[in-house]
């Protein structure tokens, strides 16, 4: 668990030693298996992982060091060549291979933080609309695959207008980004919550029967009271879900059948729980 906790930190320092650690141990091996054997890519690891959590810069050190230390276990190890600079040839080749990658990585991480930052609200941090569409296409068909039920709740904001225009918009977002905090406290790391846009969310709860989507969407509803009357914003939730058991059904029209659940309590009263069951 230590070294777990240890590759999890993003401490620069910390990185630089765990890599020339990691390269001195290479070197060792490297000239206790002699030429034969070759330790290129064990060589490449350490920088890929000291450029990946400790930038550009670091990651040039500790390609510097890999060349250096190559160099110097293959020369130890007795390794001849036809001419004495051949093996500084080969040394500058290594590192030149070790730079290319060190500079080419920080832009496949910006390149995977911009992916990453497509699939996320900007203001809750939830999961945006497309990627709870593909989320949902998937749970699909994998509920489809090993026939286990999954469930769709759609969640709309009473009164969230009356915020905006009484408190501000700032407050607004206050609140929107509460809701998403207090939901994600209730639910399991399996769930997703997304927002659609608004003040509209929606949850995936997989594997999720009748039963025990009650149970969560009403803890999740008495949550979101109690954080609204904690702030005194006049607002409430009107929840419609939809499990689905078995049957030829879209994702998307599970979405929207859950979304007439919910328009169903916005038109009668608000502040409730609407359920039903696909089954076909």
């Amino acid at each position: 668990m230590k070294l777990v906790a240890i590759f999890k930190t993003r401490n620069t320092f910390l990185w630089m030693a765990a890599g020339i650690t990691f390269i001195a141990g290479i070197g060792i091996a490297d000239f206790m298996t002699g030429s034969e054997l070759s330790f290129s890519l064990f060589y490449l690891l350490p920088i890929v992982l000291v450029t990946w959590f400790s930038g550009r810069s670091f990651g040039l050190a500790i390609s510097v060091i890999a060349a250096i230390t190559w160099l110097v276990a293959d020369t130890l190890a007795g390794h001849i060549y036809s001419h004495a600079i051949i093996s500084y040839w080969n040394a500058l080749m290594r590192l030149g291979f070790f730079v290319v990658v060190t500079l080419l990585l920080p832009a496949l991480k910006a390149l995977e933080h911009e992916r990453e930052n497509a699939r996320i609200d900007y203001l809750t941090g939830a999961v945006n609309r497309r990627a709870f569409f593909e989320l949902a296409e998937t749970e699909l068909n994998r509920s489809q695959r090993y026939k286990y039920p999954f469930t769709i709740a759609f969640i709309d904001l009473d009164g969230f207008k009356i915020v905006n225009d009484h408190y501000g918009h700032n407050t607004g977002d206050h609140l929107l980004c509460a809701v998403v905090k207090r939901a994600n406290g209730q639910l399991r790391k399996s769930d997703c919550i997304a927002r659609l846009g608004g003040d509209e969310f929606i949850l995936l709860l997989p594997q999720t029967d009748l039963v025990a989507a009650q149970m969560t969407v009403s803890r999740i509803q008495s949550a979101l009271l109690d954080e609204m009357k904690h702030h005194g914003w006049p607002v409430t939730f009107s929840i419609g879900f939809l499990t689905y058991r078995q049957g030829s059904i879209t994702a998307e029209e599970l979405i929207d059948r859950a979304d007439n659940l919910m328009y169903t309590i916005k038109k009668n009263g608000k502040n409730a729980i609407a359920s039903e069951v696909f089954e076909s």
